[in-house]
């Protein structure tokens, strides 16, 4: 493989210490307004928001710069429909066959079972598909590398990007999701990774009431300047 041809970086923006710290008090008191929503209103989003938000995601740091994601967005009722039903019967298994007395302990205080309406309310879902290798045209296959790693902060950057847009996500994870790779039609070197729910509140939303840990708790400072 040829080597990448470098260019300087044209891009960055360095901003003074203050400066620094407004953005980032701005973006942590933005970020703290983000939740995960279970009651969606079914209010049209225009595509172009999704895709823009999708665009975003894709810049993405990435192992080998392989790019192993695919995000399908699905608005299509019957679709929708089809993916809920799916879903449904398998988060039946989980919560009457599947999962550990400490596991349903653990989501009972959210009051979660197996019924989701959201996948049909939401105008939007985003089914979020990690690429293990790609075809060439040849047909021979080419291994992509960190993939759940490259994946999930695409992902997490694409949570991000919608609620900048003014729009709440859920984040759905039925067990197996093997099924959306035939409901959706995709290949054998994709796996569903994550079914993003977007779109607006329901009118009188609600949401747990819980806190964030500190940053004693999620931070250690090691720096022997100090």
């Amino acid at each position: 493989m040829a080597r990448a041809n470098y260019i300087p970086l044209s891009t960055y923006e360095e901003l003074p210490p203050e400066e620094m710290r407004r953005e980032a008090e701005a973006f942590l008191a933005k970020m703290r307004r983000r939740r995960t929503v279970r009651e969606f209103s079914d209010r049209p989003v225009p595509k172009d928001v999704i895709e823009n938000c999708i665009l975003a995601a894709g810049t993405a740091p990435n192992g080998a710069n392989r790019q192993p994601w695919r995000f399908v967005m699905v608005g299509d009722p019957e679709l929708k429909s089809r993916i809920r039903e799916a879903a449904e019967e398998e988060e039946r298994q989980f919560y009457q066959e599947k999962a550990p007395k400490e596991w349903l302990d653990a989501l009972e205080h959210l009051g979660t079972d197996e019924n989701k309406p959201f996948l049909e309310d939401a105008p939007w879902l985003i089914v979020i598909f990690a690429e293990s290798y790609k075809v060439l045209s040849d047909g021979t296959k080419a291994k992509n590398y960190y993939v759940t790693e490259s994946v999930g902060i695409a992902t997490g950057m694409l949570i991000t990007a919608l609620h900048y847009a003014g729009l709440v996500t859920l984040t759905h994870t039925p067990s197996p999701m093997k099924f959306l790779n035939h409901v959706l039609d995709r290949p054998d070197n994709e796996r569903a990774f994550l079914v993003l729910v977007c779109g607006y509140p329901e009118e009188g939303a609600t949401v747990p009431e819980i806190t964030k840990k500190s940053i004693e708790d999620i931070a250690i400072v090691v720096d022997r300047s100090e």
